[in-house]
C-alpha cells in the first residue's frame, strides 16, 4: 500500500469516526429536546400568557384571575384583539413554543440547541474527511449522499435559527429524523471509499447533486411543516367546535405555532426552493446530454425527478387557488415529498436504471 493509499484509507476511517460521533452528539441533543417539551409542559406560563393576549371566539372580553401575593385574587380583563384575517380563517396566537414559556423548558432547548450545533459540525467534518479520502464531490453514492443531506437538513435549520425565525419547534422531529437517517446509512446503506463510475467525472457532480442535496433538505423542512398543520388544524377544529382534546394533544400541540403560521411557513418553504429544483432538473438534463448524448431518456431517476416536480409545481399552484388553500393543498405537498422519497430511496434501490449509484 502507496503513502496516497494510506492516507486516503486514513481519511476514510476519520470520516466514519466523526459520524458515530456525531450521532452521538444528536442522541444527547434528542434527550434535551425532550426535556425541552417534558418541562415546558408543567407550567400553565405560556397557556396564561396567551390567554392574556389572545382574543375571545365570540368576540368577546374575558377576565383572568391571577393570583397575588398574599392570598388575594386580581382580575384581568382580556383584551379584544383586532384582527385582519381573510374570511372564514381563526385568529389564533402561535403558542409558546415547547419550552412552554417556561424558564427550565427554555433552558433545556437551548442547551438543545448547542448540542446540534456540535453535532452538525462533527457530521461536516465526517463529510469533507470522506470528500478528502476519495478526492472527489462526497455524494457519489446512498450513503454518502446520506449523510450530506442530513448535514445540509440541520444546517438549514440552524441557518433559520440565526435569522431569528421560530422554528425551534422543529428540532426535536429534526434530531430523531437525523439520527435515523444516520443509522440507515452507517448500517444498511454504508459503502467503502471508492472513485466514481466514468459518468459521474464531470464537473456537474458538484452542480447537480448538490442542488438536489439542498432541495431535499430544505422540501423536508417543508414537509414537517405542513404535516404539524394537519395536526395543529384539527386541534384547532376541535376546540372551535366545542370539543375536548386529550391531555396529550392539548400539552404538545398548544404550544405549536397557530396552523395559520405553519401553514404559511410550509408554503414559503416550499416555494423558495422550487425553483432550484427545477435547476436542478435542468441541469441533470444537460449532464445527460454531455455523458450519454441524450438529453432526457425516460430513466427511472428522471422520470420521478420530473413527477416530482409537476407535484410541488400542483401544490404551490393549488396553494395560490382559495378553493385548495388549507388542508387540500397540505395533503397534496406530501404527498409531492413523497415523490422525492421514493425517488430517492425506491428509485434508487429497487429500480435498475442509468442512475443506479446506490452502492448497496
Amino acid at each position: 500500500m502507496n503513502l496516497a493509499a494510506a492516507t486516503n484509507e486514513n481519511l476514510a476511517n476519520i470520516s466514519n469516526t466523526l459520524i458515530y460521533s456525531s450521532m452521538a452528539v444528536y442522541t444527547l441533543a434528542f434527550f434535551a429536546h425532550i426535556a425541552e417539551w417534558v418541562f415546558g409542559s408543567r407550567s400553565k406560563v405560556g397557556r396564561t400568557a396567551a390567554a392574556l393576549t389572545g382574543s375571545a371566539t365570540d368576540g368577546s372580553t374575558v377576565k383572568v384571575q391571577v393570583a397575588q401575593k398574599g392570598g388575594s385574587t386580581a382580575v384581568l380583563e382580556r383584551p379584544k384583539v383586532v384582527t385582519r384575517s381573510a374570511a372564514g380563517t381563526r385568529d389564533v396566537p402561535d403558542g409558546p413554543g415547547a419550552a412552554g414559556g417556561t424558564f427550565k423548558g427554555d433552558l433545556w432547548g437551548r442547551i438543545a440547541v448547542s448540542l446540534t450545533v456540535v453535532a452538525f459540525a462533527v457530521q461536516a467534518g465526517g463529510v469533507v474527511a470522506r470528500a478528502l479520502s476519495v478526492q472527489r464531490a462526497p455524494w457519489g453514492n446512498m450513503y454518502e449522499f446520506s449523510i450530506t443531506f442530513s448535514t445540509v437538513a440541520v444546517g438549514a435549520y440552524l441557518i433559520l435559527l440565526a435569522l431569528r425565525k421560530n422554528v425551534r419547534w422543529i428540532g426535536l422531529l429534526l434530531v430523531t429524523t437525523v439520527l435515523l437517517d444516520l443509522g440507515i446509512a452507517t448500517t444498511t446503506l454504508y459503502t467503502d471509499s471508492d472513485q466514481l463510475v466514468p459518468a459521474l467525472h464531470s464537473y456537474w457532480l458538484w452542480i447537480h447533486v448538490s442542488t438536489a442535496i439542498i432541495c431535499g433538505a430544505v422540501f423536508y423542512l417543508g414537509a414537517v411543516g405542513t404535516l404539524l398543520y394537519l395536526f395543529r388544524d384539527s386541534y384547532e377544529n376541535k376546540i372551535a367546535n366545542g370539543g375536548t382534546p386529550g391531555k396529550f394533544a392539548s400539552s404538545v400541540l398548544e404550544r405549536l405555532p397557530a396552523a395559520k403560521t405553519l401553514d404559511t411557513f410550509s408554503y414559503r418553504i416550499n416555494a423558495a426552493v422550487f425553483p432550484l429544483w427545477t435547476f436542478t432538473i435542468i441541469a441533470g438534463a444537460i449532464w445527460a446530454g454531455d455523458a450519454w448524448g441524450r438529453y432526457w431518456g425516460w430513466d427511472p431517476k428522471e422520470v420521478w425527478s420530473f413527477i416530482t416536480w409537476v407535484a410541488y409545481a400542483a401544490y404551490l399552484h393549488a396553494r395560490a387557488t382559495a378553493g385548495w388553500k388549507g388542508r387540500k393543498a397540505a395533503y397534496l405537498a406530501l404527498v409531492a415529498f413523497g415523490c422525492w422519497l421514493f425517488n430517492y430511496y425506491g428509485v434508487n434501490i429497487f429500480v435498475t436504471g442509468k442512475h443506479s449509484y446506490a452502492g448497496v
